[in-house]
């Protein structure tokens, strides 16, 4: 099996972090071999520690690819959304709009049901295949980002349906417009219902609010940034603090979108 050292602090989208061994999966039935892991894709929503016991995977290219058969669509767990999204727009494939600049892998785009408001990966998910065999949609427990998903999602499969909406694309990068241009892993926490993260996190003083070279942004503040050489610890403090003190001022507990591997 293949295996490297990576290091998080520049391969991670919020490059925070230190070098871990990586392994990488080219079958499916390597990955009896593990036992504690995680999979980390393209690492664009973790925050991971410099130091820890558990195993990283990530899947190898042989999981990287797009085909279509008959009227449906199978994607392999480790192509990235860019190439997703340029594949749909080439062949007028609608329902994956929502992708452009959403940083991210086929597997943990379907793992978080990744969208933008009420335009889901779910909407037109059909089945997944992780190491336990094929799995219908009916039979997967999902919810506004968020699924039951337990185990690694090698192949997901879609319904096509036509009509690539360059309107929706236009949209999606409008509402995008207020997002910071620093080093970061997307939303830090998922909205509460009937609550904006954001704004609550403004709300008990944190926007703009910073740790070390750790933030949260001044644009968004539902945003942790690194300014520069943001560490590990310093994010963590910035999560816990935005946590206690949202509950502590309106009994909202936030829940992390963030995921963070020790």
């Amino acid at each position: 099996m293949k295996r490297k050292v990576v290091d998080f602090s520049k391969f991670s989208s919020i490059r925070v972090g230190g070098k871990r061994e990586l392994f990488i999966v080219e079958s499916i039935d390597e990955l009896s071999k593990f036992k504690d892991f995680r999979i980390v894709g393209g690492a664009n929503n973790l925050l991971v520690s410099p130091s820890g016991d558990l195993q990283l995977i990530q899947l190898s290219k042989e999981f990287d690819y797009i085909n279509i058969e008959d009227q449906f669509i199978s994607i392999g767990g480790a192509t990235p959304n860019g190439k997703i999204f340029n594949f749909a727009k080439q062949n007028d494939i609608s329902g994956f709009e929502f992708l452009q600049n959403l940083p991210s892998t086929l597997g943990g785009m379907v793992k978080m049901n990744a969208g933008v408001k009420e335009y889901e990966t779910f909407n037109n998910l059909i089945s997944i295949t992780t190491e336990r065999g094929y799995i219908n949609k009916i039979d997967i427990d999902f919810g506004y980002r968020h699924t039951e998903i337990d185990g690694v999602i090698f192949e997901a499969k879609f319904q096509i349906k036509k009509g690539f909406s360059r309107e929706l694309v236009e949209k999606f990068k409008s509402m995008r417009s207020n997002q910071p241009k620093e080093p970061s892993a997307g939303s830090t926490f998922k909205n509460p219902q009937g609550f904006s993260a954001g704004k609550l996190i403004e709300d008990v003083g944190l926007k703009g609010f910073r740790v070390g070279d750790m933030a949260f942004s001044d644009i968004h503040a539902n945003f942790l940034v690194n300014l520069g050489g943001g560490q590990f610890s310093e994010a963590i403090s910035l999560i816990q603090m935005a946590e206690d003190r949202v509950f502590s001022k309106f009994g909202v507990k936030l829940e992390r979108e963030i995921c963070i591997v020790e």
